[in-house]
C-alpha cells in the first residue's frame, strides 16, 4: 500500500457536493449563438483563421495556434461566423478578449474527422500532433497546452504520470461525475498518455469523498494492459513496465493542487520556481486524458467541458456537457 504524505495547512470547508450528483451528466443542447474568446488557455491567443459571413461545420478549426505555447480554437457547432471582435468574457475582473461569435444554425453538422482506432500503432509526434490539433489545453483550471506538458525536454526522465482525480473545490463534482460515468474512456486516455510519457508507474489520485467511484476506476484501468506501451530508455535493451494503481487520500482542501497532489501522493515538494518535471513527474486531469483519447481515438477536437450547475440559486442541479 502506497504511503500517503500530508500537506501543510490546508481546511476543511463544508462539502456541498450532494446536490449536484443525484443525475446523470446531460447534455447542454446548442444555444443560438457562440461566443469563443481567442485566450482560453496560458499562453499566446489563438489567431482567428475565418471571416465574418463564413459558414462553419462542427468541430471545424476557426483559430490558428500562435506559437508553441498555445492551442488552436474549434467551432462547438455549426453555422456562420458573423463577428470577430471584443466581448465580455467570464472573469472577476470584467475584462474583455477578442471572441469568435458563431450564429448557430440548429444542424450541428460535424465536420468530416479521423478515428485512429489503432492509435497505439502511431509514432509519439504523430499523437502529439494530434493532440496539439485538437486544441487541448489541461481542464482542471490552470489551462497549459497538453501538447506542451507531453513533450518535456530530453534532459528530463518522467518515470510517474499522476491522474488528478482530487476535485477538493466545495460544490464542484465534474470530475466527480467523469469518473463515476466515463471510467472506460479515461482508461484508454491514460494509455495514450503512457504511450507518450513512458512512466514507471501511473497513480490515480482520488479523495476519500469519491470511494463510489474507486471499484469502476479500478475495473477499467484493469482491462488494459498498461505495462505493453512501455519502450527502453536510451542506453536500456529491456522496455519500461509500467505499473497502475488507484490511491485515495483524506479529504482537504487545497489538495487537488497539483504541487500539493504531488506531495500527498510522493512526499516529494516542487522546487520554488521548478516543475514536477523536475521530479520527474507529469500530471493530468481526468477530463484532459479523456480529450486526449477522444481527439486521437474517434478524432473529436475539445468542443466541451463537463461543467457543474448548482447552489440554491439552481432549480435543476447537475453536471452539463457544455
Amino acid at each position: 500500500m502506497r504511503k500517503i504524505w500530508d500537506i501543510h495547512g490546508g481546511i476543511h470547508p463544508p462539502e456541498n457536493k450532494h446536490q449536484s450528483l443525484n443525475n446523470k451528466i446531460v447534455a447542454a443542447g446548442t444555444p443560438p449563438e457562440l461566443v469563443l474568446p481567442l485566450s482560453q488557455h496560458i499562453g499566446n491567443p489563438a489567431i482567428p483563421c475565418v471571416i465574418v459571413g463564413e459558414q462553419v461545420l462542427k468541430g471545424q478549426r476557426i483559430a490558428n495556434a500562435e506559437g508553441f505555447v498555445s492551442v488552436p480554437v474549434h467551432a462547438p457547432s455549426s453555422g456562420k461566423i458573423i463577428a470577430i471582435e471584443d466581448r465580455d468574457i467570464p472573469h472577476a475582473s470584467g475584462m474583455q478578449d477578442t471572441c469568435i461569435v458563431i450564429q448557430t444554425d440548429g444542424r450541428d453538422a460535424w465536420i468530416e474527422r479521423t478515428p485512429n482506432p489503432q492509435w497505439d500503432t502511431l509514432e509519439e509526434q504523430q499523437l502529439i500532433h494530434i493532440i496539439r490539433d485538437a486544441g487541448i489545453s489541461g481542464m482542471g483550471g490552470a489551462g497549459f497546452p497538453s501538447a506542451v506538458k507531453l513533450s518535456p525536454p530530453p534532459t528530463s526522465d518522467i518515470d510517474t504520470l499522476i491522474i488528478n482525480g482530487t476535485e477538493c473545490e466545495p460544490y464542484i463534482t465534474a470530475d466527480h461525475a467523469l469518473l463515476r460515468e466515463r471510467a472506460d474512456r479515461l482508461a484508454e486516455g491514460i494509455a495514450i498518455l503512457c504511450k507518450l510519457i513512458n512512466p514507471e508507474q501511473i497513480i490515480v489520485g482520488i479523495e476519500d469523498n469519491k470511494l463510489d467511484v474507486v471499484e469502476g476506476v479500478k475495473k477499467a484501468l484493469d482491462a488494459i494492459d498498461y505495462s505493453s506501451l512501455g519502450r527502453p530508455e536510451p542506453g536500456a535493451n529491456e522496455a519500461r513496465q509500467a505499473s497502475v494503481e488507484v490511491v485515495t487520500f483524506p479529504t482537504k482542501y487545497p489538495s487537488g493542487g497539483e504541487k500539493q497532489l504531488i506531495e500527498i501522493l510522493t512526499g516529494k515538494q516542487v522546487p520554488q520556481g521548478g516543475l514536477p518535471a523536475d521530479l520527474g513527474i507529469v500530471c493530468h486531469n481526468p477530463g484532459t486524458a479523456i480529450a486526449v483519447r477522444d481527439a486521437v481515438i474517434d478524432g473529436t477536437p475539445l468542443i466541451e467541458r463537463i461543467t457543474t450547475l448548482t447552489g440554491d440559486a439552481i432549480a435543476n442541479k447537475g453536471n452539463i456537457d457544455v
